[in-house]
């Protein structure tokens, strides 16, 4: 099966989310290594395979390296994703943003290329997936239109960026989109390449038992391939 490749650079930015201060890790988790890779690396490739041209926003360290860089939202620095997702909506021309956080490295391109597919086909302001009925903030895509309004929860107390991304898409009056991933896993619009199931493509590595736990997951495939 191919990925659908609505992600051409005309139409969406793509960016990996490396500002966290990994407090629970101890450690910058961007080049923690994963299955023989730094995170950041499989991040960048996971965007890749989407069809994105990968930019890293909010990095501490310098990433450089891997993509180029966008700095935290200058005024209100190191206050989590939202400042981060805001300085990069403020970056290059596409209509569509594509975010995904450094720590999910078990997550298949093919949901974030369908993610964008479905924005695209909706009109959605927002765009995200759920699963088991409960909505996970990331990976989104959200609308370069639905920028001031984020800018504006990220200068409030609630920075939570699910309330923020639900803010947006109200004032807009546009969609807030959470796909349920078992009907596209029914209707086979998703894959795993690996094979690892959807129940798994949301584990965020924040912690040292977390890696060991996701290298476990991956242990059986690469014995596979």
């Amino acid at each position: 099966m191919s990925l659908p490749q609505p992600g051409s650079a005309e139409i969406a930015d793509g960016f990996v989310l490396a500002g966290g201060s990994s407090s629970r890790m101890g450690q910058d988790k961007s080049l923690l290594s994963f299955n023989g890779a730094p995170l950041i690396q499989h991040a960048v490739g996971i965007l890749r395979a989407a069809g994105l041209e990968p930019r890293i926003a909010g990095a501490r360290g310098d990433l450089s390296s891997f993509a180029p860089v966008v700095g935290d939202e200058p005024d209100y620095p190191g206050l989590g994703p939202l400042s981060g997702i805001c300085s990069a909506l403020e970056t290059g021309s596409a209509r569509y943003a594509v975010f995904l956080p450094v720590d999910l490295p078990l997550l298949p391109p093919a949901l974030v290329a369908y993610l964008l597919h479905h924005a695209e086909c909706t009109g959605s302001a927002i765009a995200l997936a759920s699963i088991g009925g409960f909505v996970e903030t990331f990976p989104v895509v959200i609308d370069r239109a639905a920028a001031p309004t984020l800018r504006a929860s990220l200068r409030s107390e609630n920075r939570k960026c699910l309330t923020a991304f639900q803010a947006a898409a109200a004032v807009l009056g546009r969609l807030f989109s959470a796909v349920p991933v078992e009907l596209l896993l029914q209707a086979g619009q998703v894959y795993d390449p690996v094979g690892l199931p959807a129940s798994v493509w949301f584990f965020s590595i924040n912690t040292p038992g977390d890696l060991v736990r996701a290298e476990g997951l991956m242990a059986p495939r690469v014995q596979l391939s």
